[in-house]
């Protein structure tokens, strides 16, 4: 299992609640890894995998250089899938992108980088917390470019969102099949 967790300013709000979902993650289960997207990727599996949370987040906070800062998300995916992805971290993995799809980049890269993913992920879920307002249409050019790729578009915004959430992981645990 993969969680890319956006870190950019406009996932503030919501960024600190993902993050302690994902660190229990990682204390909870085997082979989880855990990146944050931004203006740069930054691996924090190692970080988060200490059992107090206040720590974990104040470690893998200090690893992050681009917390709250801008969003370049196609680039920070195609740093994943050139780095880590293609030689076998995400290849039959569930990977979790935890994002509001906002991105300053060329939505191009983000197809291209999302099609690449998709291609050899298990299962790719997108978690995104706008997704729960009001006349919510995935119409950023991120979200927009990212979304044919997407096996689960779900919400995030609320600790209901994250135990569906839960609920999916310890499913597709269980089972080796491509879950559209």
């Amino acid at each position: 299992m993969v969680f890319l967790l956006d870190v950019s300013g406009s996932m503030e709000t919501y960024a600190r609640a993902l993050a302690r979902f994902v660190q229990a993650a990682v204390v909870g289960r085997r082979r989880v890894e855990v990146f944050t997207l931004g203006t740069r990727l930054t691996r924090v599996t190692r970080e988060l995998s200490t059992r107090d949370p206040d720590r974990a987040l104040t470690q893998a906070g200090n690893a992050v250089e681009d917390w709250s800062g801008g969003t370049r998300l196609g680039e920070s995916l195609r740093a994943f899938n050139d780095e880590w992805g293609q030689r076998g971290m995400a290849r039959g993995a569930t990977v979790v992108i935890l994002s509001d799809g906002w991105d300053r980049g060329e939505p191009e890269v983000m197809d291209e980088q999302m099609a690449r993913l998709s291609r050899i992920a298990h299962e790719v879920i997108w978690v995104n917390p706008l997704k729960a307002s009001p006349g919510y249409a995935p119409l950023a050019q991120g979200m927009a470019a990212a979304l044919p790729h997407v096996d689960r578009f779900i919400e995030g915004h609320c600790l209901d969102a994250l135990e569906v959430l839960a609920g999916l992981l310890a499913e597709d645990a269980g089972s080796n099949r491509r879950v559209a």
